[in-house]
């Protein structure tokens, strides 16, 4: 096992480590590291810069405009990204629905949407989680009654990252209601956020943010010819589409970052007149995040060594980066909020100068990151999938 970069490596690293540092725009830097929300002109700013270095997708083949990387290369490539606090792009579009379409999708379909998402033309949502169908997503109940040469689609979907931003959003939809088990008669659609019948509606947080939003489908129209894969085999295609997104879920790179400015802010903050860091139960358990996200990183290193070798992707194991990763994200947020004390409280009036804006900002990222165990399908799920596929229980 060779958990070391080569020379050619290191070499990839540093080109990476300066173009970013001379192309990724203060401002959207300021407000990664700020913890501010991006816009949708944010996004599509920065996906353009990507774009035109031509490393806006990548994992792509080379014919649809990806780089020709090997898997060490793209690691490194988003480790690099969250070291510097350049933010990935949304990962809808690029990484989910272009994965699902270059496994899954027709020529026409691939011909029609994977230009526009390499060139940021159009900004992807998810339509997965619904009311009573979160981690248990074979329970969802939105319909696509097939009616000629179109879809009637009725439903609703919810907790919709950044869906007041789509343009088209990618559903699990159920097309057979008959069907004996809930897996079954489930299809995957591709659906314009600007056809009749949509309704986007915001759900405000308690941190008081936007970010996520309730979809209504009110006898929307959708095209057959928008149906990836086969009718009523749409898990197939959902499977493969969280396999994707657990990958990405360590987050190693954006979490070291954190771990820095968690260090710069343990040594300025005092208690009891002297700095946080001094404090020996603080100071341990700042080890002990540090300790875990050095495991966490050679555990993704040993997942790359494998597919080096073997040219596969990761099995069900991968899900102990995803579990790990999140952790180690919620760990950091805690600690952030402890070396402030008081201060780290949403709803504070910080124009008098009294608070530190950033220190404002620290409870609603902690509010926030309690998703990150939810999403791409609970840490629950993921130890049930460990013990299954891989340990056999």
């Amino acid at each position: 096992m060779d958990l070391t970069y080569s020379t050619e490596e290191t070499a990839f690293r540093n080109e990476v480590r300066e173009w970013l540092a001379g192309n990724l725009p203060q401002d959207i830097r300021d407000k990664v590291t700020g913890y501010q929300h991006l816009t949708k002109d944010d996004f599509i700013r920065w996906h353009r810069i990507l774009a035109a270095k031509g490393w806006s997708v990548p994992h792509w083949p080379t014919e649809w405009g990806g780089t020709g990387w090997n898997i060490t290369q793209r690691y490194i490539y988003d480790e690099e990204f969250g070291l510097a606090g350049a933010p990935g792009l949304p990962a809808f579009g690029p990484n989910m629905c272009a994965s699902v379409l270059l496994r899954f999708g027709t020529p026409e379909q691939n011909n029609r949407f994977l230009p526009r998402i390499r060139n940021g033309d159009d900004f992807w949502v998810q339509g997965y989680s619904e009311p009573g169908a979160g981690s248990d997503l074979a329970a969802l109940k939105t319909r696509a009654e097939r009616r000629g040469d179109h879809y009637v689609v009725n439903g609703q979907k919810i907790w919709t990252t950044l869906g007041h931003y789509g343009d088209w959003i990618f559903c699990l939809v159920r097309t057979d209601p008959s069907a004996e088990k809930r897996q079954e008669g489930i299809s995957f659609l591709l659906i314009d956020m600007n056809t009749p019948g949509i309704t986007v509606r915001p759900l405000i947080l308690m941190d008081g943010g936007h970010e996520v939003n309730e979809v209504f489908f009110d006898d929307v129209k959708v095209p057959i010819e928008n149906l990836v894969h086969e009718e009523n085999k749409g898990w197939t295609v959902a499977k493969y589409l969280l396999g994707h997104e657990r990958m990405g879920s360590a987050r190693v790179g954006a979490s070291r970052r954190e771990l820095g400015a968690l260090r710069q802010l343990a040594a300025t903050e005092m208690k009891n007149g002297r700095p946080l860091m001094d404090d020996p139960r603080f100071r341990d358990r700042l080890s002990r995040v540090e300790i875990e996200l050095t495991a966490l990183e050679l555990t993704a290193m040993r997942f790359l060594d494998k597919m080096r070798r073997t040219g596969q992707p990761p099995g069900a194991d991968v899900s102990m980066l995803k579990i790990k990763g999140t952790e180690i994200q919620q760990s950091l947020t805690e600690l952030m909020m402890q070396a402030v004390g008081p201060e780290a409280q949403p709803f504070v009036a910080v124009d008098d100068g009294a608070v530190d804006p950033l220190h404002s900002r620290l409870a609603p990222r902690y509010f926030n990151f309690r998703k990150a165990s939810i999403y791409a399908g609970s840490n629950e799920i993921q130890r049930n999938i460990i013990a299954k596929m891989t340990l056999g229980l």
